[in-house]
């Protein structure tokens, strides 16, 4: 998802954000149903004789719990890139210091294909004086084309090149 943001002293800020499947309670609701099904079976092993199932339905649990646990961290996570007449700048949340600082008119917006992806991913690589930085990474491909448009569009009017 791509969020733009104009300020009054002609700052564009773009915030990338991966878009969430379900709200925090949908992926609750989504453990409850799981852990549910799995200790009724368990339950079931057990009073059939399994006197393993209990343990392997709590491991089970647990795991499935640090997975949708993961998920939900790594859809929290985002990008911010600035742009004004003297800075392009590229945050990422989690982290005070810039990922990629440069002047917008040395900076130069690449699409790549990438090596591990399968044929047409595309990736959106902004490059400056030897320095590069992928940006948007967690986004569908047509966002991630979106993304670039918009890029080379901002990155123009920063410059005045346009």
């Amino acid at each position: 998802m791509i969020e733009q943001f104009l300020s009054e002293n002609s700052r564009c800020a773009l915030v990338l954000r991966p878009r969430r499947a379900m709200t925090k309670t949908q992926f609750i609701g989504l453990f409850a149903v799981i852990a549910t099904a799995t200790w009724a079976v368990a339950i079931l092993g057990y009073a059939m004789g399994n006197v393993f199932a209990p343990l392997f339905a709590l491991l089970d649990c647990v795991f499935v719990a640090a997975s949708l646990r993961w998920v939900w961290l790594r859809s929290s996570c985002s990008e911010t890139i600035e742009l004004d007449a003297e800075h392009c700048t590229v945050s990422r949340s989690g982290r005070e210091e810039f990922v990629f600082d440069a002047h917008p008119y040395w900076v130069r917006m690449q699409l790549e294909k990438a090596q591990e992806a399968p044929p047409g991913i595309l990736r959106v690589v902004l490059a400056s004086k030897g320095k590069s930085c992928e940006v948007g990474s967690f986004l569908a491909p047509h966002e991630r084309l979106d993304l670039a448009v918009t890029l080379k569009t901002l990155l123009a009017r920063a410059a005045n090149r346009v």
